[in-house]
């Protein structure tokens, strides 16, 4: 176990000045770089500040109650992803329904800063979930600090996770287009986690699906949008009306919304010029003009899937990891 006078050793300051920046004392002044090399050395020496013997015991009520953290990937501002909040709505409510509750919820992109990492698990959860992949590092440190964590596509096979299948999702999506017949079609999408769009599984199903039908894959179809609603509609834009495919495959219902604004704005019409097919199945999808055909991913259980995997694993279940896989299907509405 380090001590204080270690941290203040390696950081190169004084005890007190690790004592007010643990404390994040605002009234203390000193600079960002000291403050980051306290933090860095509290890190890496994985220090604790002791806890007071004086501290009364919790109630029998308040053991039962266990709290449950977060970590979501961020696209936006915090809780602005409808696909992440409905995944938290479905966990909040059976870990409501079953005396737990959600602790905190973090961004993996928050969990990059050392200070935050440290504060996030300085008083651990009882377990966590994660929402996506985060990079190794926060990764390995959360492990560290939490029992149990519960993956909702996290890509780590080491713990349990909750996963749709990405391969069958945006087969039924190309199907759907190819079956309607149309034969020029193009891509939107972006990376998973840090792998990128090119490698991802739901771009390799479409070029799979476009080759294995004897269709041209056009690499100005192709549209790597990171994910950024705004950065969709501009690269449609630039394509220009003439070169425009016969038809989209949005890899969500975010890029495939975005897709149709931009297409509006230029008065292509829609599905006569350009379908567009999506992937989530959001609540805003079918009140989208015209109303979007896309694949259901059903989230809310989903995420009531990983707060109950979670839960039985605090209950004692010590079996191998496990993976749930969740089956999509075909809305169609008048996008396509």
């Amino acid at each position: 176990m380090s001590t204080i006078r270690e941290v203040a050793a390696l950081a190169g300051v004084s005890i007190s000045t690790v004592s007010r920046v643990m404390n994040n004392d605002e009234t203390y002044k000193i600079t960002d770089e000291t403050r980051d090399r306290v933090w860095k050395a509290i890190v890496d020496l994985n220090y604790k500040a002791p806890v007071s013997r004086r501290k009364a015991e919790p109630s029998e009520a308040e053991a039962a109650h266990r709290r449950i953290g977060c970590v979501i990937k961020l696209r936006g501002a915090k809780y602005s992803d409808p696909y992440y909040l409905s995944l938290l709505s479905g966990m909040e409510a059976y870990l409501n329904a079953n005396h737990a509750e959600v602790s905190f919820v973090r961004t993996w992109n928050e969990l990059e800063s050392s200070e935050v990492l440290l504060r996030t698990f300085s008083a651990p959860p009882d377990g966590l979930v994660l929402m996506s992949h985060v990079s190794e590092a926060p990764f390995r440190y959360a492990l560290s600090k939490v029992p149990h964590i519960v993956g909702i596509d996290s890509g780590y096979g080491e713990i349990d996770n909750i996963e749709y299948d990405h391969v069958q999702a945006a087969r039924i999506a190309m199907d759907c287009l190819i079956d309607a017949g149309y034969r020029d079609i193009g891509f939107i999408g972006g990376p998973e986690g840090e792998v990128p769009m090119r490698l991802c599984r739901r771009f390799h199903t479409y070029r799979d699906s476009m080759l294995d039908r004897g269709l041209a894959v056009r690499d100005e179809w192709v549209l790597d949008c990171e994910w950024n609603d705004g950065r969709c509609m501009k690269q449609i834009q630039e394509l220009g009306r003439e070169r425009l495919p016969r038809a989209f495959f949005a890899s969500s219902d975010l890029m495939a919304l975005a897709a149709l604004r931009a297409l509006s704005e230029m008065n292509v019409p829609v599905p006569g010029r350009v379908a567009v097919i999506g992937l989530t199945n959001l609540e805003m999808s079918r009140y989208s003009n015209p109303a979007l055909t896309t694949v259901d991913i059903p989230t809310e259980a989903m995420g009531a899937a990983a707060a109950r995997t979670l839960l039985q694993r605090l209950d004692g279940d010590n079996s191998l990891p496990r993976r749930i896989l969740f089956p999509t299907k075909l809305v169609l509405r008048d996008s396509v």
